[in-house]
């Protein structure tokens, strides 16, 4: 008896194989334009809207929706007013409404002069621009870089590894150019961010990046003049060769 019952369940299964599983396919010698008969259906023919297809799940009759309001497609920048484009390359130095993404190929956009890195912000920095950096850093940079750049974020706790400390001394030799082409581009485990910074804040994060690495490696001679006189005896030598605390 079980004998005949395992020989009608193989027999079973073969036929609801061929007829619900083996039509349009290439291997068959007759092909039909019939779709297989699936029980669950795969996710290329589930319920979805497709762009610009009718679809009757909006009121419209449109599976195309609007893009949201201020939507900038990423590579493009949104049209600039005349007193913006007069102001040019300027009013990156300052916080802006302007939305600016990369999309030339000059200095400010690449970090190269010909086929070299450059060196130097493209744009008159003030300290708006630091603190727009010092902003930027913390929301994208301070997570695995620290606080202090020294590659000690809080990311670092939760086992992510290879974390560059951003004040040793090969990265204080790096040139900004390449600095931002990192920012953008990503460089081993780091990813890319040029997709969500935009040209200025990079650059701003590249002055206060500066900024951070001078903090702890300064000198006596990075300090004003008219101050110095108050860094005596033990402060003032401590100050020639040590890092100032922030």
């Amino acid at each position: 008896m079980v004998r005949y019952f395992l020989f009608l369940l193989v027999l079973i299964t073969i036929l609801v194989v061929s007829i619900a599983g083996l039509r349009d396919y290439s291997f068959l010698p007759h092909k039909t334009k019939r779709p297989p008969i699936e029980i669950f259906p795969d996710m290329v023919r589930q319920d979805k809207v497709k762009a610009q297809a009718p679809s009757d799940f909006y009121d419209d009759g449109r599976g195309a929706r609007a893009n949201v309001a201020g939507t900038v497609p990423v590579g493009y920048s949104a049209p600039e007013s005349s007193a913006q484009a007069s102001e040019g390359v300027a009013t990156m130095g300052s916080p802006y409404s302007v939305v600016v993404f990369s999309g030339k190929q000059d200095y400010a956009d690449t970090g190269k002069i010909g086929t070299n890195w450059g060196n130097g912000i493209p744009f008159s920095a003030t300290m708006a621009t630091l603190e727009r950096g010092r902003e930027r850093y913390q929301i994208q940079c301070a997570v695995c870089h620290g606080a202090t750049g020294a590659g000690n974020g809080i990311a670092t706790k939760y086992g992510l590894v290879g974390v560059a400390n951003l004040q040793q001394q090969r990265i204080r030799d790096m040139s900004d150019g390449e600095i931002y082409n990192t920012i953008v581009n990503g460089k081993n485990t780091m990813m890319g961010y040029g997709s969500v910074i935009q040209v200025p804040d990079r650059w701003a994060i590249v002055a206060y990046m500066r900024a951070l690495q001078r903090s702890q490696n300064a000198t006596i001679n990075d300090v004003p003049t008219a101050n110095r006189a108050a860094l005596t005896g033990t402060n003032a030598a401590s100050a020639t060769t040590g890092a100032a605390k922030p």
